[in-house]
């Protein structure tokens, strides 16, 4: 029976904390290989040149064949193909609303979709997070944060760096309260919630008090429910 996964972290991984592999660690462990190949996206930036050589840099290091996928000098025009070939997709940071514009353009989206179905993990930290849900919080336009649609892979709302950045929080249970976004989730730095065929399996965490939450309505605005995450740096030794 085939596994479907998506695992979004609010923040960390290599980009965020390259001498604490622990959420990296975690995801490649989730792939139906022994020693996955992992497909980075550096799709959100501007700067993806720099992205991807630090990705390499970090995986590399673990148990894993790494390579990058490029829209602007692809390597291959058979797009789908090759990502069918991956055993974990791993997406970054950056703008979350021109990334979902170029993958429309692409077809990723469609084949992101059958990726997932297909039992590849997919992964990604903030803009690689709120990809994979029906809405997400976003800084993509300067100054403020929005609602924008997104894949709609895994139901309801998500919200990157929830504890590291002082307005996600209320600007978020604000956007909920009011009904312009649907209930959801919400991820600390260094936080991941892993989802299975769709529903919420809990959270891990690369730091001793990183969280995820749901976030839905309530009576008087909205709540948050810390959902039960797991430090991974207890299971290693790791000091974070």
């Amino acid at each position: 029976m085939i596994k479907k996964q998506v695992i979004a972290m609010g923040g960390g991984g290599f980009s965020m904390e390259p001498d604490n592999p622990l959420l990296d660690e975690y995801v490649i462990r989730q792939a139906r290989r022994k020693t996955p190949s992992v497909c980075f996206f550096p799709h959100a930036t501007d700067d993806a040149t720099r992205y991807a050589l630090n990705f390499y840099r970090a995986f590399t290091r673990l148990d894993a064949k790494p390579g990058v996928l490029s829209l602007f000098t692809p390597h291959t025009a058979d797009l789908e193909s090759y990502v069918m070939e991956q055993d974990v997709i791993y997406v970054g940071g950056g703008n979350t609303k021109s990334m979902i514009a170029l993958w429309k353009e692409w077809q990723l989206d469609r084949i992101l979709q059958q990726a997932y179905d297909n039992g590849i993990v997919l992964a990604g930290i903030s803009a690689g997070a709120n990809c994979w849900f029906e809405q997400c919080s976003t800084d993509s336009w300067p100054g403020s944060l929005n609602v924008i649609p997104c894949l709609g892979i895994i139901k309801g709302s998500f919200c990157p760096h929830y504890d590291g950045e002082p307005m996600r929080r209320p600007t978020l249970q604000r956007f909920i309260a009011e009904g312009r976004m649907k209930p959801g989730y919400a991820a600390d730095d260094g936080a991941a919630a892993h989802f299975i065929d769709g529903e919420l399996m809990g959270g891990v965490a690369s730091r001793p008090n990183a969280k995820v939450y749901r976030v839905f309505a309530g009576e008087g605005g909205a709540r948050e429910e810390a959902v039960a995450t797991r430090y991974l740096g207890a299971e290693t030794g790791l000091a974070t």
